[in-house]
């Protein structure tokens, strides 16, 4: 497996992000989907890496990077390459960059609810532990906030 920056233009890319804005849109209240387009993604506070096998994506993540913090965004696996360790390697990737960068936080907002269920695990085997909103982020009945102090 190979974990590399990202430009988010490869039609690979683009479709995995489809697929998760379709699949948030049908297990989140419309008001609480915060995933974004690849456009969105190409943002110049935006980092994005994707973990590839030969021609084959397993997955993707950001880093959106702020002042003093960052937060994860876009968090996906494959349908097709679950539990093959490609959401740990991106996401290890992504926490040495926000140390890198000098960042004192890691915060990420999720939904609730089986379907979010191995992303919370994940998280928490990195040292996430729930908290409040931050950022924009309000307090709601659906989502999560998980903060990881670097």
């Amino acid at each position: 497996m190979i974990v590399r920056r990202d430009d988010v233009t490869s039609d690979a890319v683009l479709a995995l992000l489809d697929l998760h804005l379709a699949d948030m849109h049908a297990n989140s209240p419309r008001e609480h989907v915060h995933a974004l387009p690849g456009d969105a993604l190409r943002a110049p506070d935006i980092m994005v890496w994707t973990a590839w096998d030969g021609d084959e994506l397993l997955g993707i993540g950001g880093l959106r990077c702020g002042d003093g913090m960052g937060e994860v965004k876009s968090m996906r696996t494959h349908p097709g390459h679950v539990r093959r360790g490609a959401g740990a390697a991106i996401l290890t990737q992504v926490i040495a960059e926000a140390r890198a960068r000098g960042y004192t936080r890691l915060s990420l907002e999720t939904g609730t609810g089986p379907r979010f269920e191995a992303g919370h695990a994940l998280y928490r085997r990195f040292g996430f532990v729930d908290g409040g909103p931050f950022a924009d982020y309000q307090a709601n009945a659906f989502s999560r906030f998980m903060h990881l102090d670097l």
